[in-house]
């Protein structure tokens, strides 16, 4: 008997989100003894690999992933998006997301949310039961919904991140001290929340393992300086990831899954910088930094992640590219694309995909026309500022990857065969019995 059966005798169904940030599913699969927890769930339940969307960055992610819906109806893109009818940029955030979450869903029929860490959520939200927002919360005091939620994830000396600057220092030791201290820290504050057993639906994530990722993917793939401190690390996660399966009863779901996948880096490439070297995209002085310092004689130009805009007539301010020659320059510049080859004379560009065949909804007018999906090794930049070379080399070895991203369930009804990101919600909804509603994804539930 779990410690949830004596507090509430579990007659409702209840659901344990936990979100491991661009954890790839080989790298649990092909380790069973780093991760015992995540594997036993597999082999009890339901596991495997899923696949992330378009494009594949935590920004437009998560926002993607707790709606189910595409950016096309999230209004997120990326890290950096622009504004509508002008050059100027933004950093989206919570209030920024166009749909609503699944915990609102929950919250509106009636049901408690406990919602921890998620990025893109700033600022929290007091409808739900408790929300300490993640990624780009300025403080705890300012991610925390309540003074008393503060005061106690302060207890626990919880950090809403790592510090990542620490990564990029050739010697790893402090940056590896401070992913377990942010881990620990983590783990301790979910579990002092799932023990409170007030809640229907708890939705927490560990974004630690995406900054681990990036800095250490490199060598755990080489078999280099930190391989063994790299796999540490995920032992640990896994051990706590078995502390919270531990601690529910039947009647508690719990779901693990992450927003996309991860590969090794080889090389950064300056993707503006190949635009500006190509004549796509150019610049009224020698001093520019960001969007708006391109020149009205730009046909074309990047935001990251791979996210590339015509200049469009009529769209942006000094729109070149006429709307009745859009197709036909939009495939002049994929061939282009398609032609780019790195300094190991690899195709740079994996896939390209069409805004049409990614993108759907009320929230489409800040889509780029194509999104670059690149091969492994290549992480696509979108810098305004000057750089020496198309590929360069810097601080992370590892990036994210569409195709590889996972999925694992105590629940032995959810079939993960051929699923997406988008299917996660929906999902979440229908184990709590709760009617989705129209959305992207469609329940896994089989």
């Amino acid at each position: 008997m779990g410690l949830f059966d004596k507090l509430r005798g579990g007659s409702d169904s209840r659901v344990v989100f936990l979100g491991i940030d661009g954890v790839p599913y080989e790298l649990i699969a092909e380790h069973p003894d780093v991760f015992p927890n995540l594997t036993e769930i597999e082999r009890t339940g339901s596991g495997g690999q899923i696949s992330s969307i378009v494009p594949p960055e935590s920004s437009a992610c998560w926002p993607s992933l707790t709606t189910g819906k595409n950016p096309g109806q999230t209004g997120v893109y990326g890290f950096q998006d622009r504004k509508t009818e002008t050059y100027e940029t933004y950093v989206p955030m919570g209030s920024h997301v166009a749909a609503d979450r699944v915990w609102d869903i929950v919250t509106n029929h009636g049901r408690d949310a406990a919602v921890f860490n998620v990025p893109v959520t700033f600022p929290p939200s007091s409808r739900v039961q408790r929300q300490v927002s993640g990624f780009l919360s300025p403080s705890v005091a300012d991610a925390a919904s309540s003074t008393a939620l503060q005061q106690t994830l302060e207890k626990f000396d919880y950090q809403i991140d790592v510090d990542a600057q620490l990564g990029h220092d050739d010697e790893k030791d402090a940056f590896i001290d401070n992913a377990h201290d942010t881990l620990e820290a983590r783990r301790d504050a979910f579990v002092h929340y799932l023990d409170q057993d007030d809640w229907d639906l708890f939705f927490g994530v560990f974004m630690t393992t995406d900054r681990v990722n990036h800095f250490l993917f490199g060598d755990y793939a080489t078999d280099g300086e930190y391989a063994d401190e790299f796999l540490e690390f995920y032992r640990t996660l896994d051990e706590y990831i078995g502390d919270v399966r531990d601690r529910l009863d039947d009647d508690t779901t719990l779901v693990v899954a992450s927003d996309h996948g991860f590969t090794q880096l080889e090389y950064e490439v300056n993707l503006n910088q190949w635009l500006a070297d190509t004549g796509w995209l150019s610049y009224d002085t020698d001093d520019h930094e960001d969007l708006t310092d391109i020149s009205p004689r730009t046909r074309a130009y990047s935001l990251i992640p791979g996210r590339v805009f015509l200049n469009l007539e009529g769209r942006e301010p000094d729109g070149t590219v006429p709307e009745s020659e859009y197709d036909a320059v939009r495939e002049e510049l994929i061939a282009d694309l398609e032609g780019v080859t790195g300094p190991d004379g690899r195709q740079v560009c994996r896939r390209i995909v069409r805004s049409e065949d990614a993108f759907d909804g009320e929230q489409t007018e800040i889509a780029p026309d194509l999104v670059v999906i690149p091969a492994d090794g290549f992480d696509l930049k979108s810098a305004f500022k000057e750089k020496t070379a198309v590929f360069t080399e810097g601080p992370r070895n590892g990036m994210h990857k569409f195709e590889n991203a996972c999925l694992f369930s105590t629940s032995e009804t959810l079939d993960v065969s051929d699923a997406d990101l988008l299917d996660i919600a929906p999902t979440l909804l229908e184990l709590l019995e709760i009617e989705p509603g129209e959305l992207d994804g469609r329940s896994l539930l089989a």
